[in-house]
């Protein structure tokens, strides 16, 4: 589990999250994180990933206080980010890149390839394919499945249909839902309304602040959606 409890974050003298409390459980199917560009959705996922520390507050994952752990220890003890830059290595081929997922989870590298060629049969037919020549749908489940490959218990994905044309994006959140009946994600989503409509729970985040939480479905009919969006 993460618990965060009245986090404070800067970028030097510029406050980007005030006050924040929430908490992800590995029993959480889909939890949502919308909001307009610039509220620090995405700071939010990098100290969760160890990326960025925080000011005030204090974070937890499962017991551990994140502020002593390596973003390699996070991923270890569960918490595995997706960013939206990808970071694909393109000069690898795809199964290079999937292994390079498991540095933290090599005795079932074999076990978890096939679970990610599973989901994604694409990545199981362009294995030998370096990852720079692929299309951007191809690479972002690429990126995906090289997350799985850790065997995380959370999985969180910032921005995963950015760039990507319709009909890649609504393959995509379909296998967003097939992850989320074993791994929780958490997601950073440009595209509101399909993922309120999938979240078990959501929170909306103006100006560093959470102003809404709620189921995905509620969420999404409220007065904040409307504001925020419109």
């Amino acid at each position: 589990m993460i618990e965060a409890r009245n986090i404070g974050v800067s970028y030097g003298n510029i406050q980007v999250l005030w006050d924040l409390s929430f908490e992800i459980s590995e029993d959480d199917g889909i939890v949502a994180i919308v909001g307009p560009n610039g509220a620090g959705k995405t700071t939010l996922l990098k100290v969760l990933s160890g990326l960025h520390p925080i000011d005030s507050g204090s974070v937890s994952i499962w017991g551990d206080d994140i502020g002593i752990l390596s973003p390699t220890a996070i991923v270890e003890r569960g918490f595995v980010h997706v960013t939206e830059t990808r970071n694909l290595f393109g000069d690898m081929t795809v199964a290079e890149n999937l292994r390079m997922g498991a540095y933290t989870h090599r005795r079932d590298i074999d076990s978890a390839t096939e679970d990610v060629y599973d989901l994604f049969p694409v990545l199981e037919e362009r294995r030998s394919q370096r990852a720079a020549s692929m299309s951007g749908g191809q690479q972002q489940m690429l990126a995906i499945g090289r997350g799985l490959m850790a065997r995380p218990k959370i999985l969180a994905l910032d921005e995963p249909s950015q760039g990507l044309a319709p009909k890649i994006t609504q393959r995509l959140f379909e296998r967003i839902v097939d992850i989320s009946a074993d791994t929780t994600v958490l997601l950073v989503e440009q595209h509101v309304h399909q993922s309120l409509r999938l979240a078990e729970r959501a929170y909306l985040l103006e100006n560093g602040s959470f102003v809404a939480e709620d189921a995905g479905p509620v969420l999404l009919e409220s007065d904040h959606i409307e504001a925020a969006y419109l």
